[in-house]
């Protein structure tokens, strides 16, 4: 097949906050050096125009952009001077602050917000505002930015990363060319920065390719889904931030809850569940409408209209839990690194700090003319110096003390605190169980037979993940092949069913896997992938590992409006 071929400099993949924030650090500072060059007050090479580019999978830089957010402004008030973040798209700078401990009856108010939770000076974002600020930024600075445009493989010469090849487009579900067929593009690159989110194909693959993970523990997920509500007065105030701990959730599952008050009388209520939970019939969706109906809850939502929804996988296994950094001519950021700190809930400020360091040292390189791995060594140096690396230093025993309960993880999280991040640990490092292998077999968790019914909702507080979906504004070409590649369909349709349940029915937030009557009266899984929403869950918590998620055609997937 014949492809055009663009090179490039330096490759970013994904249009996250980490790859934006890494493209204007890294032109900035090419530019800043070639000044100094000119001006003699250093020697050496110039580069003169770099050719920076970031390509993304989505039709726009916010389509796919959701966190929670309450946003750190650290890196990047580093980023950029003070009279350039004047007109950054906040929603409200935190006022109200505070942790609610949830029973079925009943909202217990902390008379003290935790230290990792107090969000003073920070702020309420959208993500997807966000990123479309810095987009703007970026393209300002002369950075090339190529929407609809996943990356579907590396190009790999020897033990060095040279480039990335982009999907096809026009390929019908049986794999064969429509009339509309366009190769992908290979685009060959000096340098390539990964920051393709969580669970990003090209970083799973390279992770596997190079054992970035040898000596590392295996990387831990939650799933955050997030619905936006329209309040019909100013009964939660933009800035107010609410996190809740507790119902209904057990003991036993990792998780919470989050309320942050938007501009335009706009409630951002999420819910987040850890993706090593082991009883197979729970339902993170489920769970979120649950959470929905309580007391305190209940009241907040009453005469409101939901707008928005959306979810994602968030890698929560934090320092012992993240690869190698970085190998011949790659480096990987942001979530698919796994910058984020789970204690604080937070991870924007780590992403874009990634990046900009990724952005050092890709000057280093460029200046060399090398980008082998031995160079790029540099960037896991420039972290292990950084407050990024002393921030999830304090933190990287978190998630691991979660695995005896909640009571035990909080205890360890107390400890943590005072013992510089060891918490209750004997060893400087704990132990992480891979979620998928946490997940208990219906004959173990259901000594009897269990009985289980499709909940029931009411479609006014509580909705049923279709009509979620819905708000999402997810749209996929139906005439595609699936993105979602089942290794073995035996499995799923016999030995699954009898173990499990089928658990991907349940942790799926968007029905792409749907149990349907067969011929024989049976039942058998069906795939529904232009429901998908891109949050990696199956390919994360599938038991037998046989989910493989892959980009779909440029442009898919969820269209997100303030995420």
């Amino acid at each position: 097949m014949d492809r055009e071929t663009l090179e490039v400099d330096v490759l970013f993949v994904g249009a996250g906050p980490a790859s934006l924030a890494g493209a204007i650090h890294l032109s900035r500072l090419a530019r800043q050096h070639d000044q100094e060059v000119d001006a003699g007050r250093h020697r050496g090479p110039k580069l003169g125009e770099l050719n920076v580019a970031v390509i993304e999978k989505g039709a726009s830089v916010s389509s796919h952009a959701i966190s929670g957010a309450v946003f750190d402004p650290r890196a990047l008030r580093e980023l950029l001077p003070p009279a350039e973040l004047a007109d950054v798209p906040w929603e409200a700078p935190v006022g109200a602050d505070e942790l609610r401990f949830l029973t079925a009856g009943s909202a217990l108010k902390a008379p003290i917000t935790p230290p990792p939770l107090r969000n003073h000076s920070y702020y309420v974002a959208s993500l997807g505002k966000l990123n479309t600020w810095l987009a703007a930024r970026a393209e300002a600075e002369g950075v090339n930015l190529f929407c609809e445009f996943p990356g579907s493989e590396l190009l790999i010469e020897g033990d060095q990363v040279v480039g990335v090849r982009t999907g096809d487009k026009g390929i019908d579900r049986k794999g064969e060319r429509k009339a509309n067929f366009e190769p992908g593009v290979d685009l060959m690159a000096k340098l390539t920065i990964l920051g393709e989110g969580p669970r990003g194909t090209l970083t799973k693959r390279l992770v596997e390719r190079f054992r970035l993970d040898r000596g590392r523990e295996p990387q831990v997920y939650a799933i955050g889904i997030k619905e936006l509500w329209e309040l019909p007065d100013d009964r939660f105030p933009a800035g107010k931030v609410v996190h809740t701990m507790g119902w209904p959730l057990r003991s036993e599952e990792f998780g919470g809850a989050f309320l942050y008050g938007m501009q335009g009388r706009i409630l951002d209520l999420g819910f987040v569940a850890g993706l090593d939970y082991k009883d197979p019939l729970f339902d993170p969706h489920h769970a979120l409408q649950r959470f929905k109906t309580h007391p305190f809850i209940r009241p907040l939502l009453e005469g409101a209209k939901l707008v928005g929804y959306g979810a994602k996988a968030i890698p929560e296994g934090g320092l012992w839990a993240m690869p190698r950094l970085y190998a011949g001519g790659v480096m990987l950021i942001g979530d698919s690194a796994g910058f984020l700190n789970p204690m604080r809930l937070k991870g924007i400020h780590l992403a874009m700090k990634s990046g900009m360091l990724a952005a050092e040292t890709a000057l280093d390189a460029l200046l060399a003319g090398d980008a082998s791995e031995q160079r790029l060594a540099g960037y896991q140096r420039r972290f292990e110096q950084s407050w990024a690396f002393r921030e999830l230093r304090g933190v990287r025993n978190f998630h691991p003390g979660f695995e005896h309960g909640m009571l035990a993880g909080l205890i360890n999280a107390g400890l943590m605190m005072i013992s510089g991040g060891r918490g209750f640990g004997v060893a400087d490092r704990l132990a992480v169980t891979p979620g998928h292998l946490r997940m208990e077999m219906l004959g173990q968790r259901y000594p009897e037979a269990p009985t289980w019914e499709p909940p029931r909702y009411d479609g006014q507080l509580t909705f049923d993940k279709l009509t979620d979906l819905y708000s999402s504004g997810t749209k996929h070409i139906e005439d595609q092949p699936a993105h979602l590649l089942i290794a073995d369909w035996d499995i799923c349709n016999g030995r699954c069913k009898v173990e499990y349940g089928n658990p991907c029915q349940r942790f799926c937030p968007a029905s792409v896997y749907e149990m349907v009557a067969a011929e024989n009266g049976a039942s058998r899984l069906q795939l529904n992938p232009s429901n998908c929403v891109h949050c990696k869950t199956c390919d994360i918590l599938d038991p037998y590992q046989i989910i493989t998620w892959v980009p779909p055609e440029g442009g898919g997937g969820p269209a997100y409006q303030d995420l």
